[in-house]
Parts: structure tokens; C-alpha cells; sequence
């Protein structure tokens, strides 16, 4: 079992910056992929980006140019830099990481985009 713990989420004026973390219980290198979703009331749960072991990045088309997601293997943790935000980035944004077979999902940290 692996635990995810994600932080960071917060309120915020539109055109400002946050960063989410997602510390996990285990080391991260052994890690097929890993990823951040969000949801936002009413909506399905949609993917934000995802990395992958050999460093593979994608971005959903509406984050690209203001989201970076990037990972410290030495504290286990994986991040995603938020610039530039808009209200319709209001969402839960939960983590995600394989191992093997097996997806773990973060709590979720809500992230409000608001003036």
C-alpha cells in the first residue's frame, strides 16, 4: 500500500501562482508514471499532466505554457508549479502514481481561482 499526501491548495487571485506537492510513502524512482487530475463540481475528473519514469511529459492542451510538473526522487515527492491561473483551473486536484499494476490516489487539495 502506498500513501499519497498531497498539499498546497489554496485560494487565489486569478493571473497568480501556487505549487502542489504529493509526498508519497515509498520511493517514488520505482514509479511507472505519475500525474496530476483535477475536478472540478459537476465535472468529471480530467488530467492535468502526467511523467513518466523516463522523464515522458504531457500536458492537458489548457494548462500548456502556465503548468510544470516535475518530481524530487531524493524526497519522494512530486510537484505541479501552477502559473498564470484562471478561475476555470478551480478544481480538486488530486495526484496519482503507479506501481507496477497499481494506481494510488492522493486526498485531493482544493485549489480556488477567484478575485
Amino acid at each position: 500500500q502506498v500513501q499519497l499526501v498531497e498539499s498546497g491548495g489554496d485560494w487565489v487571485e486569478p493571473g497568480g501562482s501556487l505549487r502542489l506537492s504529493c509526498a508519497a510513502s515509498r520511493s517514488i524512482s520505482s514509479s511507472n508514471a505519475m500525474g496530476w487530475y483535477r475536478q472540478a463540481p459537476g465535472n468529471q475528473r480530467e488530467l492535468v499532466a502526467t511523467i513518466t519514469a523516463g522523464d515522458n511529459i504531457r500536458y492537458a492542451d489548457s494548462v500548456k505554457g502556465r503548468f510544470t510538473i516535475f518530481r524530487d526522487n531524493g524526497k519522494n515527492t512530486m510537484y505541479l508549479q501552477m502559473n498564470s491561473l484562471k478561475p476555470e483551473d478551480t478544481a480538486v486536484y488530486y495526484c496519482n502514481m503507479e506501481f507496477g499494476f497499481t494506481g494510488y490516489w492522493g486526498q485531493g487539495t482544493q485549489v480556488t481561482v477567484s478575485s
